[in-house]
Parts: C-alpha cells; structure tokens; sequence
C-alpha cells in the first residue's frame, strides 16, 4: 500500500466512523432514554480525556505549554465555548429532532458561512467559485428541507435550526483555533477543548438521574466517544500527514453518505430522491472549495 492509499483509507475510515457516529446518536434518542446534551457532555468528556493521555505519551510537552501563556488558554477556552460546544450539540439537537442523514448534510454548510465571514472581514466580494458554492448550497438546502415539494417545509422547524446552526458551529470550529493549531498539536488543542466543553454539561448531567440503558445503549454511547469521536479524529489527522488537505476535505463526504445508507437500512428512515439530490449539491460545494484551493486551507478542517 502505497502512503497516498494509506492516507485516503485513514481518510474514509475516520469519516465513516463520524458517520456510524450519528447514526447510532439517532437510535439513542429514538429508542433509548438519551438526551442530546447528556450524551455532548459523556462523549466530549470520554474522548477529550482520552486525546490529552494520547498526547501524554506523544507530545508530552506540549501537553500542559498550551496553559502558560494566557493568550492560549483564553483562545482555547473560547474554542471550547463558541466553537467546540455549538458544533457538537447542534448537531446532536439537529439529529433529534430530524435524522442523521439531513444533520450531517446540514453541518457541511459550515463552508458556506465561512465564505461569507471572510468576505464581510475583508470588505471584498467573494470569488466566482465562491459565489457559486453559495448558490449550489442554498439550493441543495433548500431541495433537502422541502423535499421536493416547494411550497412547503417538509422537514421539522427545529431540525432545521439545529441543522443550520450545527454549519455555523463548525465554521466557528474551523475559525476560532487557527493560531493554536500553528503553534500546537491538534490532538492538544481538540483534547482540552474538549474537556472543557465537558465541564460546561457537568452541572445538567449530574443534576439528572443516570440514563437506564439496556446494554445495547452503553454500548452505543461507547461508540460514539470513542470510535465515533477519538478514533475518527485521529484517523482523519493521520490522513493529512499523507494526502493533500484539499483531497482530505473531499473524502469527508464519507461521513453523510455512511449515514444516510445506515439510517435508511438499519432505522429505516425515509430518505428520498429530492433529498438526495439536496444533500449531493451541498456536499458538491466542497469538492468545488477543493478545486479552487492549492495546499492547506482553513475550510478543510474537520471536527467530527
């Protein structure tokens, strides 16, 4: 196998675990007693701990250098808090109250809102290629909440909330973190950031009685914290040290399209043509973003 096969598997097998992730998030909520903000703050909690002992025997130093200048741990805390948290429980608030396949198509706007950030920070119209995202994304939304049928909404309000404003959440993800990531190791940055993010859940979850799962239920929450979040990430970094942020980016559409086939096969949730159509524009716009960058770009970046 050569590096850049090695690098496109990492690629795939990370993004389908952030795939199986919200499938299996989507069964939690259905037919579990599980609420989107409980399993934020365990699997947030599981994986952040989890990525700081990894990094414990990787780049020990590293570790704990993030908290001594105060620009860094104010930045982190404010990834944590704006970028870190939005992306993950909207997310989950969208898969609730809609499905996996259509929340995890809507996180992918998250480049869309990017476009239209930098374009207002550098009082500049954005490009053609940009422009012309923007249009394909509004449009795939638009075929996906409507389902085909323009003069109504066919998806729930708040799954549309939540959907859109899990592609805001993690453009911020994408944004916020720039200048630790120069400095430090992801897997410090996205660790802490994580548990800290937990820590803003602690006081709900353990003022709620402990969610009596069956065993099939543990065993899902398992999976998301660990195969679902860290392993996928990690996976998904490993990828980059192989092939091209750009290739990367456009793998990510591994991880709607593992949802979108295991949630119609496995929960049978109906998922149609028009949909289908929607969410293949939106994921277009990033295959689009890909080609008109060279090298690393800030819209690759990927949460999980």
């Amino acid at each position: 196998m050569t590096e850049k096969h090695k690098g496109i598997a990492f690629a795939i097998i990370g993004t389908t675990f952030w795939g199986m992730s919200g499938v299996t998030a989507q069964y939690l909520f259905a037919d579990q007693p599980v609420e989107p903000a409980w399993l934020v703050g365990v699997r947030m909690g599981i994986a952040g701990v989890l990525l700081v002992v990894w990094s414990l025997f990787t780049d020990f130093h590293e570790v704990f250098a993030i908290w001594r200048h105060w620009r860094d741990w104010v930045q982190l805390i404010l990834f944590a808090i704006c970028g870190m948290i939005p992306s993950q429980y909207c997310y989950f608030m969208a898969v609730k109250h809609g499905n996996a396949p259509t929340a995890t198509i809507l996180q992918f706007l998250g480049p869309l809102f990017i476009i239209i950030y930098l374009a207002l920070r550098h009082l500049r119209w954005p490009r053609r290629i940009d422009m012309i995202s923007m249009a394909v994304a509004l449009f795939g939304t638009y075929l996906l909440v409507t389902k085909g049928q323009f003069d109504s909404l066919q998806l729930a309000p708040a799954a549309v909330f939540w959907g859109v404003s899990a592609g805001v959440g993690q453009a911020l993800y994408t944004l916020i973190p720039i200048r630790l990531l120069r400095q430090y190791d992801a897997k410090v940055v996205t660790g802490w950031a994580m548990i800290i993010g937990s820590l803003v859940f602690l006081p709900h979850n353990l003022s709620q009685p402990l969610p009596a799962l069956n065993a099939v239920g543990w065993a899902g929450v398992l999976f998301v914290a660990t195969f679902g979040t860290m392993f996928a990430y990690l996976l998904y970094l490993q990828s980059l040290d192989y092939i091209l942020p750009a290739t990367t980016g456009m793998l990510s559409s591994f991880e709607p399209l593992t949802a979108t086939v295991l949630s119609i096969i496995v929960l049978h949730t109906a998922f149609g043509v028009p949909e289908m159509i929607g969410g293949a524009m939106i994921l277009a716009t990033a295959f689009l973003q890909a080609m008109a960058v060279r090298g690393p770009h800030p819209t690759t970046q990927k949460t999980g």
